[in-house]
Parts: structure tokens; C-alpha cells; sequence
């Protein structure tokens, strides 16, 4: 707007230019519409004109400059709004009571003579299991793709098909595990399908299976002595050479980075520090991996864990950990027993 009005008054200014409405409208620049005649104001002061013409043109060769176009961009619009990224909190969350990963009483390396890979039953009790706390704990964004899933696939399958899906991928992941469990016991090989449903899963970790080795614990029990939780681990076993806690998914979907497992790495960190304070283990792990498994044969994706990698999701644990059990206070409190 304040372009138009510059050239407003320039034009007002010019000697013998009128804003005035004209009585009537001449297509002769010599005739007039009354009895006298009137020079006209271009061929009268044509220079004065010439010099308007070139200032409007050189306004407007400078108006598309960069910076004269946020100028003109404040003039017709207004200034503009700057917003702020939003405020990253400025102290990153630390757990309330901090409990280390390493145990300084056990060493990191030690030589297994178990030539059977250890098994420990699990043992229902009341102590919260390491999926029961990260289901407790989910963020309202977890919560609300995974009912926005669910949604969609009872949509797609009704409910009841929802639920025979549900059953197919629990008995897939079942036999997985089984035939996993079968090749890594040494009770059969790599090639070993174990079932038709987990067929596809073997045959998709096979370039895995070639780099782990010492297996030392299968489908066992662990249980956190000092922060009072417990779970059942899939395998302990080295990884390129790397003693890990090994954790086998299955999934539909690719997923070819560790952000996209969600809170599997919580889950595998959650089951190292237990191994690590479990006395029923006399060895220590700091290494983590996750390999998810595609079912139509396609190689899996490995997700190592490295020493501070597990640091990092460790302290993200211990933080889940520590709302749940603040959660299930508050629950104590207002229902009590």
C-alpha cells in the first residue's frame, strides 16, 4: 500500500497533473470539450513527466531487491511473525534414584564351561515384569497410534478377524522362537525351519545366526535383585565377538533403524541391567542387539547396542521404571486394599 501511495504523490506533485475527474473524455490531445483550448500536460512539461516515469521504474526496480521484499512484504502484510521453536526443557530429565548398569562386583568377561545354554524358569510373583512397566508407561502419542491401529484393522477385518490376526502373529512369533531356541541349543541347524509359520523368519536371520556364537542363556528368567523387576530374555550370546543380551522380533514392516522398534531398546537394557545384579549370572553384559525378523524370507535388520548406546536407554529405563512404581503408589492410595 505505501508503494501506490509513494507514486500517489509523486504524481500529485508533478506540475500540471490534476486528480481531479475529468467533465469529459477526448481522444484528440489539440481538442477540448469546451470553448478554450488547454494545453495538455504532457506535451507541456514532457521532461517533468519523463523524470516521474523513470522514478516510478526505479522504485520499482528497488522494490525487488531482496531485503526491499521484506519491506514491501511489512508494508502490504505487516510485519512478520517470528515464532519461537518451542523450549526445550533446560535440564534433560535425570531418574530420581540413579542405579548404574555395571555391577562393579561382577567382571564383564567370563569364560562359559556350560555346554548347554543356561534356562531359568519363570517364577510368577508380584514383582512388575519388564513389559508390564514399559505398557504402564506408554506416552499419550504411544497410546494414541497404537488405538488409532487397532482401529483401523478392526475396520479392515471386523472384530473378529482382528482377533484372528492377533492370534496368527502370537503363534508366529511362538514358533519363531521355538526353532530359534532348537538351532542355538545346538539341537538342530541353521537351516531348521521349525514349522511353516516361522519358515519365512529363519530363513530371514540366516546372515545373523553366521555372527553369533557362545551362546550362554536361552528363553531364561531374570530378575533385578535391587530395582525389584523381572522378565524372560530370548538370549545371551556373542555378537561379532561382543557378549550381548539378543532380542528377536518379528514384524510385517521394515524397520532398518532402532528408532523404529519403538521401546525394544528399553526392553533390552531393561533385561541387561538385570543380568548384570541377577546372582543366578556370573557374567556381566554391556552390549545390546535387536534383530527384527520379516516373514516373507527378506534378510533382517540387526540393531547393535553398544556400550553407550545402553547408557543412554538405560537412563530412559530407569525413568519409565520409576513412574510406574510412582503410578502404582498413587493407585495404592486411592484404592487401598
Amino acid at each position: 500500500m505505501k508503494i501506490f501511495q509513494t507514486i500517489y504523490r509523486q504524481l500529485r506533485n508533478s506540475r500540471g497533473f490534476s486528480v481531479e475527474p475529468a467533465t469529459c473524455v477526448g481522444f484528440s490531445t489539440s481538442h477540448s470539450c469546451g470553448g478554450k483550448k488547454k494545453v495538455n500536460s504532457y506535451e507541456g512539461d514532457q521532461e517533468k513527466y519523463s523524470d516521474l516515469v523513470r522514478s516510478v521504474l526505479s522504485f520499482r526496480s528497488h522494490a525487488r531487491t531482496p531485503e526491499s521484499l521484506f519491506e514491501e512484504d511489512a508494508l502490504l502484510s505487516g510485519p512478520v511473525s517470528k515464532h519461537k521453536a518451542p523450549k526445550q526443557d533446560e535440564k534433560t530429565k535425570v531418574p530420581q534414584n540413579w542405579f548404574p548398569l555395571l555391577n562393579p562386583g561382577k567382571r564383564s568377561h567370563v569364560t562359559s564351561d556350560l555346554s548347554i545354554p543356561l534356562k531359568i524358569p519363570l517364577q510368577r510373583n508380584k514383582i512388575p515384569s519388564v513389559t508390564r512397566v514399559l505398557q504402564q508407561t506408554m506416552t499419550s502419542e504411544q497410546i494414541f497410534y497404537l488405538e488409532r491401529w487397532k482401529q483401523r484393522m478392526v475396520q479392515e477385518l471386523g472384530e473378529d478377524g482382528f482377533a484372528d490376526y492377533q492370534s496368527n502373529i502370537f503363534l508366529q512369533g511362538k514358533q519363531f522362537h521355538e526353532a530359534l531356541e532348537s538351532i542355538l541349543s545346538s539341537q538342530g541347524t541353521s537351516k531348521e525351519k521349525g514349522g511353516n509359520l516361522a519358515s519365512g523368519y529363519i530363513e530371514s536371520i540366516q546372515h545373523v545366526l553366521k555372527d553369533v556364537s557362545g551362546v550362554r542363556v536361552l528363553e531364561s528368567a531374570v530378575q533385578h535383585e535391587a530395582l525389584q523387576y523381572m522378565g524372560l530374555l530370548d538370549c545371551v550370546a556373542e555378537y561379532q565377538g561382543k557378549l550381548c543380551v539378543i532380542d528377536w522380533k518379528t514384524s510385517e514392516k521394515p524397520k532398518p533403524f532402532i528408532q523404529n522398534t519403538f521401546d525394544n531398546p528399553l526392553q533390552v537394557v531393561a533385561y541387561i541391567g538385570a543380568v548384570n545384579h541377577d546372582a543366578s549370572y556370573s557374567f556381566q553384559v554391556q552390549c545390546g542387539l535387536i534383530v527384527v525378523a520379516y516373514k516373507d524370507g527378506t534378510p533382517a535388520h540387526p540393531h547393535i547396542m553398544d556400550t553407550e548406546l545402553c547408557s543412554q536407554y538405560w537412563s530412559k529405563w530407569l525413568l519409565r521404571l520409576e513412574e510406574y512404581k510412582e503410578k502404582e503408589k498413587n493407585q495404592s492410595i486411592q484404592n487401598p486394599h
